[in-house]
């Protein structure tokens, strides 16, 4: 098995979590491209769009300009896989037509040889009221 939740892998992705959202809030198309693996294999899921490999992902990146003024992280959990694969699943608060949405937002990182940490897969998905169920 796999050593879980190094304590320096899992701050390395926490600080680049945060620069993804950083990037995420000033539309910064670049930065956010570059984000995630340059591959056909890379996948993102958005809440109203799907995109299969990098070509896909930088073209809904570049025809779409979200408002993301008021978008507020409320939980971030990061499991570290080894030193070289960590999910990154966060839940955010955010309006959508001036109604509280909850946005969750799930991403799986791997650190390349060549290019250091990449995000390979990402789903987002909203909930249409601010209020969490929880099952304990």
């Amino acid at each position: 098995m796999p050593d879980l939740n190094d304590p320096e892998v899992v701050a390395e992705i926490a600080r680049l979590h945060d620069a993804y959202e950083r990037a995420l809030v000033a539309n910064d198309v670049g930065a956010l491209t570059a984000f995630f693996w340059s591959s056909p294999q890379a996948v993102r899921f958005g809440a109203s769009e799907q995109s299969y490999g990098a070509t896909e992902i930088a073209a809904f990146r570049n025809s779409h300009t979200p408002v993301f003024t008021d978008r507020r992280l409320r939980r971030r959990e990061i499991l570290a896989i080894g030193g070289d694969a960590a999910s990154v699943m966060s839940e955010y608060t955010q309006k959508f037509e001036g109604r509280p949405r909850v946005v969750r937002q799930s991403q799986v990182w791997v650190r390349f040889p060549d290019v250091g940490w990449k995000i390979v897969s990402a789903h987002v998905s909203t909930l249409s009221s601010a209020r969490t169920c929880t099952a304990r």
